[in-house]
């Protein structure tokens, strides 16, 4: 069985992290909306409470003061669509399971807490389906060019330094294209070995490739070797702007500053490890959102550091990470 190469790899990957991050965060606030609409229709007792304060935090909850059947005395936050009619000193019913200290709003139009559990789930839908159609659409696209006529060029493979941000590396991989008439064009495409292989072997020469594809649309370039390269964007006819070529000659490591044998293999970063960060950092990023946005509440906390965990890592798979 061949082994998939490493455009797919990274493409398994991506869809494969989107997925499973958002069947995660749709099953947690699932459990947690079933629950909650459980324990609403266990409250068939009713009370008459006091707002005792309004317009609190961004949605203007209200926090309202009552009592059960018993005699005792309960404070609780409650977040309400109807915020002008819900000012301080005014009646607030409250249904509520007796022997229960847990309330619920007793205006069945008042669902501000069950809808804040299930609409996040459709929203989330909303960003997983467009990130996992990326790549089907990319794949889609890669399959169908290459099946286009195809046109000698002569090509060069430039590694090109851009500024580093959390979900995404600082290197990228072009391939400078020139057609027999002398026009040169650019063409981002995801990093495969063959492409490093060449320009680590020869970078000041050109090599005669096939390009698949016509106009300024991406195209797919084959290889001397008969590998075809992933497209990442259009095919340009001016060098990209923000990127400097090429890799050796602006690498500023700490390894240049020892002198080395020969023989000594010095291994570049392994290419998961700006994913496991951006998987981090959006765990961080959320669970500090969820802590600030949902006063504390375990349940958005944790939803929140699925969504920024899912929603990076994502972002940087869709990024064409490489060594």
């Amino acid at each position: 069985m061949t082994r998939p190469g490493p455009a797919l790899r990274v493409g398994l990957l991506g869809v494969t992290v989107t997925l499973v991050g958002y069947a995660l965060f749709a099953a947690w606030l699932g459990v947690h909306a079933r629950l909650y609409s459980d324990a609403r229709d266990r409250a068939t007792a009713t009370a008459t409470s006091v707002v005792v304060e309004d317009g609190i935090g961004d949605d203007e909850d209200v926090r309202v003061r009552w009592k059960d059947d018993e005699g005792r005395t309960h404070v609780q936050r409650f977040g309400v669509y109807d915020t002008g009619r819900y000012t301080r000193g005014e009646r607030f019913r409250v249904a509520y399971a007796p022997g229960d200290s847990r309330g619920f709003p007793a205006d069945p139009d008042e669902t501000a807490a069950e809808d804040d559990l299930t609409v996040p789930v459709f929203l989330g839908a909303a960003v997983a389906l467009p990130l996992s159609c990326v790549w089907i659409r990319r794949g889609l696209r890669f399959r169908l060019t290459a099946r286009r006529p195809g046109r000698p060029m002569t090509a060069r493979v430039r590694f090109g330094s851009r500024r580093a941000t959390i979900w995404r590396g600082s290197t990228t991989t072009w391939l400078e294209l020139t057609a027999p008439d002398g026009t040169v064009h650019w063409q981002r495409v995801m990093w495969h070995p063959a492409a490093a292989a060449i320009q680590a072997g020869s970078p000041a020469l050109a090599h005669q490739v096939t390009v698949h594809g016509t106009g300024r649309r991406p195209a797919v370039v084959a290889l001397p070797d008969g590998v075809r390269l992933v497209p990442l964007g259009r095919l340009r006819d001016h060098r990209p702007p923000f990127v400097v070529f090429d890799r050796e000659a602006t690498r500023a490591d700490l390894r240049d500053a020892f002198i080395l044998p020969a023989t000594t293999a010095v291994p570049d970063a392994p290419p998961w490890w700006r994913g496991a960060s951006a998987a981090f950092a959006g765990t961080t990023v959320g669970a500090a959102s969820g802590l600030s946005l949902t006063d504390g509440s375990p349940t958005g906390t944790v939803a929140l550091a699925l969504c920024g965990a899912t929603l990076l890592t994502s972002v940087w798979a869709l990024s064409s990470p490489q060594p």
